[in-house]
């Protein structure tokens, strides 16, 4: 892998992490009636969630600007720990599973970069660690599963559980009419073909997918971060379609000692 490819995955990495983390933490600061009932399943109650929610708001903008400027691995490893534990406080709050799939873009991104990097220690500035053999393999395995829970989560929810909110995303653009179990039926679909085959067509089509699906929110009149706090759903299949087009390098053919000493 070239320094030039190096360089854009890492950029590509940074902007998706950090716009999730800043998105996220977008909504503490203005705070969120559902927030409430996370912060009440570790005993929190309502009047000290509505203070706390600014306080956590912070914190995730400033790591999200921490990872856009000066990303580190112990920065990472938090994202992903936090990213993991917010997407599970939804099913702990007694919201459906599929939420902590369809988040898997908040957590299975964070993982993969914190792998793709290296540093002299985890607070030093990380960089691209050379790519090729096993950690290109690693990566790969991530960021399909990340991307194949992600559309198989958000798909259920509109085929299964039959989310009202999805409904409502549809109908601002014109497509109440659209049954919401073959929209989830769709990405389910998408889902599992990511995980038989990651193509490169498919995989663009999914990142197109995603940006104009979540696009929707801002459409339909919700607050513009509900779309930026979802930048690992794009770029897990971004990072996936760019690692698949990493070559591997050639192998060196052995000649043994009779091959290579011509006969008299």
């Amino acid at each position: 892998m070239s320094k030039l490819q190096q360089t854009r995955l890492e950029w590509i990495f940074r902007i998706a992490v950090g716009a999730e983390f800043i998105g996220h933490g977008a909504f503490g600061i203005i705070t969120k009636k559902a927030w409430v009932a996370y912060f009440g399943v570790v005993g929190i109650p309502e009047p000290w969630a509505w203070k706390l929610m600014p306080l956590v708001g912070t914190v995730d903008i400033l790591l999200g600007l921490s990872i856009l400027f000066r990303p580190c691995r112990a920065a990472l490893l938090y994202m992903t720990v936090w990213g993991f534990w917010t997407a599970l406080l939804r099913p702990l709050s007694g919201e459906p599973v599929w939420e902590t799939l369809e988040r898997a873009g908040n957590y299975g991104v964070p993982l993969a970069f914190l792998l793709a990097s290296q540093a002299p220690g985890w607070f030093a500035r990380l960089e691209i660690r050379p790519l090729e053999g096993f950690v290109v393999d690693r990566l790969k395995v991530i960021l399909r599963l990340t991307t194949a829970t992600l559309l198989v989560g958000h798909g259920a929810l509109s085929a299964i559980t039959q989310k009202a909110a999805l409904a409502h995303l549809l109908g601002s653009v014109g497509l109440s009419s659209l049954p919401l179990t073959a929209v989830g039926g769709f990405e389910i679909a998408l889902g599992l073909a990511v995980l038989l085959n990651s193509s490169g067509a498919l995989l663009i089509f999914i990142l197109g997918w995603k940006v104009a699906t979540e696009a929707l929110y801002p459409i339909s009149g919700a607050p513009f971060w509900e779309f930026v706090e979802r930048g690992g759903s794009y770029a897990a299949p971004l990072l996936l379609f760019l690692l698949s087009r990493v070559s591997k390098p050639a192998q060196t053919p052995s000649y043994s000692l009779s091959q290579a000493v011509p006969t008299p």
